[in-house]
């Protein structure tokens, strides 16, 4: 697991304080793709409570049990598209690429994931997976 005083998992190049980690603290992020960044980085730290909290009601699991999975070691996020929905700028979407490592092995996640604004706040609602397979691009 990265330490929060190293680069900011997202790929931001920032340390987490000034880039997700202010979002997983309670500031309100402004776009989709800052919230699936946050998410992405508190999939990295392992923070369940923030990835609940940032996932809407109706689609929302009653847990994750992190702790409870087999070990992953992510490695790499690359954001291929955010859009806003022309019709409606409360939906978003995110294509996203996720790199990690399980037992040594590189894998990778293409993932399609749809986000909604409410009473002010982005949620994630659910994702797509594109492709999900070992990763080209082993680290």
């Amino acid at each position: 697991m990265k330490k929060k005083t190293e680069a900011c998992p997202c790929g931001s190049g920032r340390i987490p304080a000034s880039c997700c980690g202010q979002f997983i603290a309670g500031r309100l992020v402004d776009t989709a793709e800052q919230l699936m960044r946050s998410r992405y980085t508190a999939y990295v730290f392992g923070d369940e409570k923030y990835l609940l909290k940032s996932w809407h009601k109706k689609t929302r699991p009653e847990a994750l049990n992190l702790d409870q999975q087999e070990p992953l070691k992510w490695i790499g996020l690359k954001v291929l598209n955010h859009t806003i929905d022309p019709g409606n700028p409360d939906k978003a979407s995110v294509e996203f690429v996720a790199r990690y490592k399980v037992n040594g092995k590189a894998e990778k996640i293409h993932e399609f994931s749809r986000f909604l604004k409410q009473d002010g706040r982005w949620y994630y609602v659910d994702g797509e997976i594109m492709s999900s397979q070992p990763s080209d691009n082993r680290h």
